[in-house]
């Protein structure tokens, strides 16, 4: 059998022995509160608080320093200079001496006059609803031939009416002149939407800066390995995209500066356009290496380092 054990044994057993005592810091509040409590103390005193908003406005006018020098060094990175072409995108007209108002404002609010800012389909090569310059010539001259009556219709002497034919002849002519008028203002585009001018600065984009126009003007710095001739327009270039993205913006930009101060959604497009834009301008910049096309984007639509170059904060 087992030994016994006495009961007083087994008990003084089941006790640890006695520890050291453990030694406290002189203070009143825990270890795990002593960081909080500085923290209160530190944001009651009215000379740290003065320090940390010196501080704070330091810093605030500092950024704003360093944000004018970059913008005067690098341009603005969405609207860079405005250039004559540029320029051009709010009427969709060729770059010409024009008035230097809101013309987007004024082009709807009045119809359009010989002293009027806006697209005039006298000097415009481009006219709305895809129509051109002989489409509109031809359609004048049809309307005229349809409502022309007969020679022997206008001399015809009727006791019934009191006009003369000769006034009658002058009335006819004053209609045909006034139905001329209004065809031609209804094929302008000063009455025309965003869409109509944004299509129409496509197509100057392609006839602009499209190689199939510019290589015969500006070689490429690197001699192309292409050897079979370009069949239709170049719509798909680097310079070609780059100048439709400005014309995209530029509307953009003006529409959040004047109505849509609000508008997030646009405000995000915007800042994808920019940046699609930077790349592209990136990777000529690479290919071309300063090449003549490079110069011809640049200048042509007045884009800055801030366009193309470091971050792009908006």
């Amino acid at each position: 059998m087992p030994p016994r054990i006495p009961l007083l044994q087994c008990l003084r057993a089941s006790h640890p022995p006695p520890s050291a005592p453990v030694c406290r810091a002189f203070t009143s509040t825990a270890s795990s509160q002593a960081s909080t409590v500085t923290q209160k103390r530190r944001h009651r005193d009215p000379y740290a608080l003065a320090q940390a908003k010196a501080r704070k406005a330091a810093n605030l006018s500092r950024q704003e320093v360093l944000k004018k020098e970059r913008a005067g060094a690098l341009g603005d990175p969405v609207r860079g200079i405005t250039t004559p072409f540029v320029q051009s995108f709010d009427t969709a007209l060729a770059p010409e001496p024009a008035a230097q108002t809101q013309s987007t404002q004024t082009r709807v609010q009045e119809s359009p006059s010989e002293d009027a800012p806006g697209p005039r389909t006298e000097t415009g090569d481009y006219l709305n609803f895809y129509l051109s310059k002989p489409e509109l010539k031809q359609g004048v001259e049809h309307s005229k031939w349809l409502s022309t009556p007969s020679k022997e219709l206008i001399e015809y002497d009727d006791p019934t009416l009191e006009a003369t034919p000769e006034e009658r002849q002058d009335m006819l002519l004053q209609e045909q002149e006034v139905a001329e008028e209004a065809l031609r203002r209804i094929a302008s585009l000063s009455i025309g939407s965003s869409k109509d001018r944004l299509r129409v600065n496509t197509q100057r984009c392609i006839s602009t800066f499209g190689r199939h126009n510019t290589d015969d003007t500006l070689t490429p710095l690197l001699t192309s390995q292409r050897t079979m001739p370009r069949i239709g327009l170049d719509t798909g270039s680097s310079e070609v995209q780059i100048a439709i993205l400005t014309a995209k913006i530029r509307t953009l930009a003006d529409f959040l500066q004047t109505r849509g101060t609000m508008d997030k959604v646009n405000k995000r497009n915007l800042r994808l356009l920019v940046h699609r834009r930077a790349k592209l301008l990136q990777y000529l910049r690479r290919k071309e290496r300063g090449g003549p096309r490079w110069q011809h984007v640049i200048e042509t639509l007045g884009l800055t380092e801030g366009t193309w170059k470091g971050e792009i904060s908006m």
